[in-house]
């Protein structure tokens, strides 16, 4: 019997994840597989209940377009995914499916050690739900949400009952004054989308001093907001860490073994081929 996991979505031939699982598989010399399976929405159920019945399987992490549509899916969920409202992990728990959300682990590893002062969020999807339920464990001492469309940014503030503040992009100086964490949990940026705005990136200037800018796109590594950061001395911190930060409970959850962490340069390297 083979022992398998493997990434969902539609599209999926863009996803990491199985050169992150299967790099620490071959460290550890495991004799599982982790591949990746196109399942368009409609074939979701189906997929779910094929597998779940297969002795070899042992989860999937689950990528766009299924993060939420998955949840009432499966039957039971974890707190991360219950509160985030979305699920990027699905395994063969003890009542059956169940939804778990990673994203969470990834945001609290690549904010590490930071002032829990002024923090503002670029974006008000799945993952800044996660990023504020991340930022609720680490502490945050005011949150200034940049978005688009000011009533998303309320609904967040709603959603996890915290007090905060949202502005529009044309104010993204004003939400960036004094910020000593800055988190771009949208898709600006991401190859192929819109360029993250021109009033986001002057005004890091206006952010504390060894501020902390985790952006969340990966493709690109290097974003206009990161190289913007490293040129005001600020800290940048890419993707890929939140992305491996990620994979790591997943790999766990599947194989039943803690993920190789100390090769993490090796697999940067091997990810940015």
């Amino acid at each position: 019997m083979t022992v398998f996991a493997e990434v969902i979505g539609d599209p999926v031939a863009q996803a990491k994840s199985p050169v992150i699982h299967g790099f620490w598989l071959e460290k550890l010399g495991l004799a599982a597989e982790y591949g990746a399976v196109r399942v368009p929405a409609e074939g979701l159920a189906a997929y779910l209940a094929v597998r779940s019945i297969e002795p070899g399987w042992r989860g999937c992490n689950v990528t766009i377009p299924h993060k939420q549509s998955v949840m009432p899916l499966v039957a039971d969920l974890e707190e991360s995914a219950r509160q985030v409202g979305a699920a990027n992990i699905v395994y063969p728990g003890a009542h059956g499916l169940t939804g778990a959300n990673s994203d969470v682990d990834g945001v609290r590893e690549s904010l590490g050690a930071r002032a829990a002062g002024v923090t503002c969020l670029i974006g008000a999807g799945g993952a800044a739900r996660a990023a504020v339920f991340a930022l609720q464990g680490a502490g945050v001492g005011e949150l200034r949400i940049v978005v688009r469309r000011p009533e998303s940014g309320r609904e967040l503030l709603e959603r996890f009952g915290i007090a905060g503040a949202v502005f529009g992009f044309d104010d993204a100086g004003a939400a960036l004054a004094g910020a000593e964490t800055v988190i771009n949990a949208s898709s600006l940026g991401m190859n192929g989308q819109p360029v993250m705005p021109d009033a986001v990136l002057d005004g890091l200037a206006r952010t504390a001093a060894g501020a902390l800018v985790l952006d969340m796109v990966y493709a690109p590594l290097e974003t206009r907001l990161l190289a913007a950061a490293r040129a005001l001395g600020r800290r940048p911190v890419d993707g890929l860490t939140m992305l491996i930060g990620q994979a790591d409970q997943a790999f766990r959850l599947f194989f039943g073994a803690e993920a190789p962490r100390r090769f993490d340069a090796e697999l940067r390297a091997l990810l940015t081929i």
